[in-house]
């Protein structure tokens, strides 16, 4: 069981070395359904016999939103704005790949040195969790669509809920917090679209909507 644990942890990783190496709008949702996937099903392989229906619910109800709803809404998004990649990165697609490395490195490190009150299922959840959480902190301060930033948002996000799920079994409200956590990503996505609206249009008229057509954030 250990190394189907770590072999998902594996998955994640590359999942985030993908989204550092590819500007593809649509590929960047693929890549959050996969993450999102991997996450979930490490949380069940991770606490099999130990989940109750309460957890399983909740666990579901994440699912659901994270690799159903979100990617109907973005890929939404990408088609009326009629968006395929992140032309102008703030950081290039090689060089984000190497700072990537790094930070997988540097997440090895800081997850060696950390203390923690339970002992983990693999010693690779903690560095993984950090690189997911620098994976998403770096796109979003290297990417200049809004619609990368909302992903980017989420992968952060996805960093945060592996956390809490592989110590479900010591916290079960952390299941709860995740749902949480989503409903609140969901409010912060919305917010950011709202703000690019603004921006764009100067007005929050409906009637002005038709005009995403020309959006080219």
């Amino acid at each position: 069981m250990v190394s189907v644990n770590e072999g998902l942890l594996v998955g994640l990783v590359l999942t985030n070395l993908f989204y550092l190496a590819t500007g593809r709008l649509g590929t960047y949702v693929k890549l959050f359904i996969v993450q999102t996937l991997l996450v979930s099903f490490f949380g069940l392989v991770v606490n099999q016999g130990y989940l109750s229906t309460r957890v399983i619910i909740l666990s579901v109800i994440g699912l659901v939103i994270k690799a159903f709803v979100f990617p109907a809404l973005l890929t939404k998004s990408i088609r009326t704005a009629k968006l395929k990649r992140e032309i102008q990165p703030l950081v290039g697609f090689g060089t984000s790949l190497f700072i990537g490395i790094l930070m997988f490195g540097l997440s090895s490190w800081l997850g060696s040195r950390m203390p923690m009150p339970v002992e983990a299922s693999s010693r690779l959840v903690v560095p993984v969790v950090f690189f997911t959480v620098f994976t998403g902190l770096f796109l979003i301060i290297s990417r200049s669509k809004a619609i990368t930033e909302v992903i980017s948002y989420l992968v952060l996000e996805n960093g945060i809920y592996l956390f809490g799920i592989s110590f479900v079994k010591e916290a079960p409200m952390l299941a709860e917090l995740g749902v949480l956590l989503d409903v609140t990503v969901a409010i912060f996505v919305m917010g950011i679209v709202i703000r690019h609206l603004r921006t764009e249009f100067e007005s929050l008229d409906v009637n002005k909507l038709s005009t995403l057509k020309d959006w080219g954030v």
